[in-house]
């Protein structure tokens, strides 16, 4: 695993309604880490591919056991029309789930049936993403939570007087499994990707509104302000 161009710096900070303690990654929070997808992402494969322009969805979206989730994103699929949504006939045909679990996106010539590719007249990138954006809502709402959390990870866990915890960090090679030994390139561990005009808890200030709850962001965004 490569180190990280921002060095992890853990701050606690108490759930404001909750017993949940969480684990705050000041360094990549208060880091101008940001998207470079279409601006330089190399994607995630062994070897770079710019032109693919797949950032990460190449090994689709896991949605894991939540049935509750599968049913949204099948729901927002059904609205999309074929201008929308590239692959709108294959979906059609076979559906946008790997298989019968709905626990994942289907995946189509090495990426994710939502990808809209290059080229595409109704605009590359993600199809959700898009379509939320046209009909003026936030795309947090269309998108499959493991997306719209990217790069940011959540582990869970409890400490040793059994309060609940949740650490909050910058998702790592390791994250991916093994394939994330072979990935030659990832944002989050180089400097591609440091070059944003804010820190990381004002630019992911939606994501990390759905993840802390409000009360718990204003916190957290008042602690790293003082340090």
């Amino acid at each position: 695993m490569q180190d990280p161009v921002v060095e992890q710096r853990f701050v606690e900070v108490p759930d404001a309604e909750g017993p949940v303690r969480w684990r705050i990654d000041a360094g990549f929070l208060t880091s101008n880490w940001t998207c470079i997808w279409g601006k330089g992402c190399q994607g995630i494969h062994d070897t770079r591919t710019p032109e693919r322009g797949e950032g990460c969805c190449s090994v689709g979206a896991h949605l894991g056991d939540d049935p509750e989730e599968a049913m949204t994103i099948a729901a927002l699929a059904d609205t999309l029309d074929p201008a929308q949504f590239e692959l709108a006939a294959v979906a059609s045909a076979d559906g946008i789930f790997a298989d019968s679990t709905r626990s994942a996106t289907r995946v189509v010539d090495g990426a994710c049936i939502f990808l809209n590719r290059p080229g595409f007249a109704g605009g590359e990138g993600c199809a959700l993403h898009l379509a939320a954006v046209e009909a003026g809502e936030d795309p947090l709402d269309w998108k499959p939570g493991v997306c719209w959390r990217l790069p940011l990870r959540l582990v869970d866990g409890t400490d040793a007087d059994g309060t609940p915890t949740t650490t909050v960090r910058a998702w790592r090679r390791d994250d991916w499994g093994e394939g994330g030994r072979s990935m030659a390139w990832w944002c989050t561990d180089t400097p591609d990707a440091f070059a944003g005009d804010e820190p990381v808890v004002a630019s992911l200030e939606g994501p990390l509104r759905r993840i802390l709850g409000d009360a718990t962001y204003d916190r957290v965004r008042q602690r790293l302000s003082e340090r």
